[in-house]
């Protein structure tokens, strides 16, 4: 059958065609115009002008269709929930945003919030994927190289993946930064409750002792969840089992003995213990990387040394790090362990070298005769031939080295992940230390209460037997170098709050005094505590 058109019929088709084509004009010309714009807006940051050129400067945020606009909505939802993560909230204006959005009539005025848009999720993107401050600009010893990622490809993701997964995908994908969160919350319900009371006035108390101060201990642990309610006025077993599980969940001598030290503990406040949490989901942020399927955790605050499979802890000891002076505290890094040294010689850093030894020497040319004495080329130079006096520290030119022996100052093995900071772990002559309470006592490595184990657990994944490999190498009394096959990631870390699994969350001493930095810098950039009703 073949279709006729009516005149009416032909006139109508033509208007509406003649609808059409007038039509795309100016929505043609629109779209031209709007890229300009866009361009223009965007050539002052040098990521975001990339990101759109590769684009064919087509917006993700100000579009009219529906990707677009889960994307405002997934990224105005996170804005809201930022200072559960420990962010600024301030940095992210969100009701600027939405006055921005609704206020944008012009093409300008839309380019301009389309930039604007792309900025502000950058940078929230940044904040809660990899941290809010820079922290070697906090402490210089915390020279921890930060996972930051390429802006231009963030976007580039964002714009081609679901808003909503993107975004909940940002922030630390680990257990332990789940359970800071869950504890961020916790404590600041505890805030807004008035925390756990009164502080106990007193600066020590023992067994035994009875009165008003033993009564605010005792309702201090209650309200801390160590103790059931309790009638008792007197410091009796029941108090001394719960003061030392609280001793044991805050890095103390578990003696059940409430001291001064304990004392201070007991007496920080909710908000000071909030502060530390934040801090540390901080930190996991600045770690947010794969950090091996087994790697090597040291907590410096915990003075641990922890071997970890698959995020389960299968070996541990205790640890001595760097004095709390100038030049010897243990810095924050992470790197590679890549052979241990059995029967290792001492090598004394310069530093070492010329501070501590140098002056002795002029004293004495025979003084610590341990060491010996070489040149440029390690040849072992005759001590009565040196005028020590005349030298500087700037212009010593010998090395000082320990030959390998059960005193010397490694020990008799050492664990090396080669590093500018001259950092690694290793054993100690200096057994004593490991029974303090406070192991800061190096000149920077550190050192381990259980070296030989902490090797055997090593070498297990490359031998049958490590115990008798590694004592066969240590019975030479020779050096011996012997190499991982899978070299592990080494974390030294620095965490004053940190989870378990099971249990209540661990609290430490600012041993440094790097955590303080690092809040008083976040509220520099607008994080502030929140007291949150339940």
């Amino acid at each position: 059958m073949q279709l006729t058109l009516t005149r009416p019929s032909l006139i109508l088709s033509f208007i509406t065609l003649l609808f059409m084509i007038l039509s795309a004009v100016p929505s043609s010309a629109s779209n031209l115009k709007f890229k300009q714009a866009l361009a223009e807006a965007a050539a002052s940051d040098r990521d975001i002008a990339a990101f759109y050129k590769s684009r064919g400067y087509e917006p993700i945020w100000v579009g009219s269709g529906s990707k677009d606009r889960q994307r405002r909505q997934a990224f105005l939802k996170a804005l809201q929930a930022a200072d559960d993560h420990g962010l600024p909230e301030k940095a992210y204006p969100i009701d600027t945003i939405r006055s921005n959005l609704r206020a944008a009539n012009t093409i300008r005025e839309r380019a301009k919030v389309e930039v604007q848009l792309s900025k502000l999720f950058l940078d929230y993107a940044r904040d809660i994927q990899t941290g809010v401050v820079t922290p070697s600009r906090v402490d210089g010893d915390i020279v921890r190289k930060i996972p930051y990622r390429s802006r231009t490809d963030l976007l580039q993701v964002f714009s081609k993946t679901s808003a909503n997964r993107f975004i909940r995908a940002l922030p630390p994908q680990t257990a332990e930064y789940n359970r800071l969160m869950k504890e961020k919350l916790e404590f600041e319900k505890l805030v807004a409750r008035g925390g756990w009371g009164p502080e106990v006035r007193a600066s020590e108390l023992k067994l035994g002792q009875s009165g008003a101060q033993v009564v605010a201990l005792r309702d201090r642990l209650r309200a801390m969840g160590y103790l059931r309610r309790s009638s008792t006025q007197t410091y009796d077993d029941t108090i001394r089992k719960a003061v030392a599980l609280f001793q044991h969940d805050h890095g103390l001598r578990p003696d059940g003995v409430a001291g001064r030290g304990t004392m201070a503990e007991i007496n920080k406040s909710a908000e000071t213990r909030l502060k530390s949490i934040i801090v540390a989901m901080e930190r996991e942020r600045w770690t947010n990387m794969d950090r091996g399927q087994r790697h090597i955790l040291v907590n410096l605050t915990d003075f641990s040394a922890k071997i970890m499979d698959n995020d389960k802890v299968t070996f541990s000891t205790r640890s001595v790090i760097g004095k709390n002076v100038h030049d010897q505290r243990s810095p924050e890094f992470s790197d590679v362990m890549e052979f241990m040294v059995i029967n290792p010689s001492w090598y004394v850093p310069r530093s070492i070298a010329v501070k501590e030894y140098l002056p002795l020497l002029r004293q004495d040319p025979y003084a610590v005769r341990h060491l010996e004495i070489t040149d440029r080329s390690g040849r072992k130079i005759n001590r009565s031939t040196v005028d020590f006096a005349s030298y500087s520290q700037d212009s010593f030119p010998y090395s000082l080295r320990e030959p390998p022996s059960q005193g010397n100052a490694l020990g008799l093995v050492k664990f090396m992940f080669p590093n500018r900071y001259n950092i690694y772990l290793h054993d100690t002559p200096a057994k004593s230390l490991f029974n303090r309470e406070v192991r800061a006592y190096s000149h920077g490595c550190i050192r381990l209460a259980d070296p030989f184990d902490f090797a055997y657990e090593l070498l297990s994944k490359q031998t049958r037997d490590p115990e008798d490999f590694f004592k066969s190498k240590l019975a030479t009394g020779r050096e011996v170098y012997v190499d991982l096959k899978d070299p592990v990631p080494v974390h030294i870390i620095y965490r004053t709050a940190f989870t378990q699994a099971k249990g209540r969350t661990q609290f430490r001493r600012d041993v440094y005094g790097r955590d303080a930095k690092i809040w008083n810098a976040l509220a520099r950039q607008g994080v502030v505590l929140r007291a949150v009703r339940g």
